[in-house]
């Protein structure tokens, strides 16, 4: 077996194994998985990566039968950029192996020469930073949202102090807090159980809005629904027993982005 195979197979093999149900396991749902990678990079190279995305990577990944394909922009820092890209996979293993397939073939090669060409002194990026997520059972699988409508996304990820308190705040949003979500205008994307990746463990989520007013509107409603009051009141499910630490991020889509 080839290097390469057999280390996809075995990183494969270990992030399914906690979603495999044995033989007397009781029956679990199928999840999506999720990558979820973040370019940091001049403002002046977004053109070259947009082409990129757009040209070479988003149409070889369809190629794959993976996707959709997501590509945001982070407009929070006017010297340095982000583009966060979500890619969505049917499992862990199509997610192993991405990297592989992309270098084996030969019409991305092309497709992507001038983006693989860049020169050490001249990166087309600084570095990519990239988690691999697992949809949780109350959202096993992404709702995408109509790409041809404007629209407004909000990346959010709640980390832990453990795996326990991990847990429970991903049992909470399972049993109730995402249902408020969806009532109050609060749109989930996805959900996703951060299973590779920096400042784990952690809860990550993407809301869509359609303008940043409408974002306001919907989290102004979360904040003083009934049903919520009374859940966050649960002292298990008190946010400074089970969320350390809350990253928000208010991101644009670009006109090419599948989601």
């Amino acid at each position: 077996m080839e290097r390469r195979s057999f280390i996809q197979t075995s990183v494969a093999s270990a992030l399914t194994a906690a979603g495999t149900a044995s033989a007397v396991d009781p029956p679990r749902l199928v999840r999506e998985h999720y990558e979820l990678r973040t370019y940091t990079l001049k403002p002046a190279k977004l053109p070259l990566l947009d082409q990129y995305l757009s040209k070479a990577f988003i149409p070889t990944v369809k190629r794959f039968s993976l996707g959709p394909v997501g590509v945001f922009v982070d407009k929070s820092n006017a010297e340095q950029t982000k583009v966060v890209v979500l890619i969505v996979h049917p499992s862990a293993d199509h997610c192993a192996g991405l990297a592989g397939r992309l270098a084996d073939d030969a019409e991305y090669r092309k497709l992507a020469a001038e983006y693989l060409a860049a020169p050490a002194a001249d990166p087309v990026y600084a570095r990519i930073e990239s988690s691999l997520l697992g949809a949780i059972d109350g959202m096993p699988k992404l709702e995408k949202p109509a790409a041809d409508k404007p629209r407004l996304l909000n990346l959010r990820i709640y980390e832990s102090h453990n795996e326990r308190a991990a847990r429970k705040k991903i049992e909470m949003f399972n049993r109730g807090e995402l249902a408020i979500f969806r009532r109050v205008g609060l749109s989930p994307v996805f959900f996703g159980e951060t299973l590779v990746g920096g400042a784990m463990p952690n809860l990550t989520y993407l809301l869509v809005f359609p303008d940043d007013d409408g974002r306001k509107a919907a989290w102004g409603k979360f904040r003083d629904d009934p049903e919520w009051l009374k859940l966050k009141a649960i002292p298990e499910y008190a946010d400074k027993e089970i969320v350390s630490r809350i990253t928000n991020v208010i991101l644009t889509p670009t006109p090419y982005s599948e989601i």
